[in-house]
This record gives C-alpha cells, structure tokens and sequence, in this order.
C-alpha cells in the first residue's frame, strides 16, 4: 500500500475519532476547560510517544502516527479554545489549559515511549 493511502486511511479513522470522543467528554460536564480537547491532545501524544518507542515499522507509523494521530490530535482547536477563554476573561482557566496541555503533552509522549521502548 503506498504512504499516502496509509496515511489517507489513518485519518479517515482518526477524525470521527476525535469527534466522538470530544463530545463524549464534553457532554459530561461544564467546566471552563475544554476537557475533550484535552483528553484528545494528551491520549494522542501517548498514542504517538507508544509508537515510536515500539520502533513500528514504517507502514504503521505513517498509519497510526501520521495519518490517525495526525488527524486525531488538534493544535488549531486547542489554540483557538485558549485564546477564546483569554477573551471570555478566564485568564486562569486559559493558562491552565496552556500548561496541562503543553507539559502534559509531553509527559505523555515521554511515558508512551518509556512504556513501549522497553519491549
């Protein structure tokens, strides 16, 4: 299968994905943080850190990692959701959103790895 199907196919998967889950999660409350973006950005980043510490071969990272994560995870909507909290006055709630998604992004790739590169 050539590398732009793989890829075309992985974000056919992870686009619903992201969809659903956000509003699974954001049905299930009413904080100020958007909490399904969140969820989505960090178990992406996991997913992605998983991968790459499992030393996946080639097809399966430009499946999973490029194509499903790629489409799965949102900077743009997590951008847009922190500055819409800076204009709704809730500078608290946009740094939170800023810090958890930043640090725990990375965090959660590095525990990803850490996980799978012991395998």
């Amino acid at each position: 299968m050539t590398a732009w199907l793989l890829v075309c196919v992985g974000a056919a998967l992870g686009a619903p994905a992201r969809y659903l889950l956000d509003r699974f999660v954001q049905s299930r409350h009413t904080a100020l943080i958007p909490w399904g973006t969140l969820t989505i950005n960090l178990s992406g980043a996991f997913l992605l850190g998983g991968l790459y510490g499992s030393a996946a071969d080639a097809d399966l990272l430009l499946l999973l990692g490029t194509g499903f994560c790629g489409a799965f995870t949102t900077f743009s909507t997590f951008a847009f959701e922190t500055v819409r909290l800076v204009e709704d006055r809730a500078a608290g709630a946009a740094f939170g959103n800023l810090a958890i998604t930043l640090l725990g992004g990375v965090g959660a790739a590095f525990a990803g790895f850490a996980l799978t590169a012991s395998w």
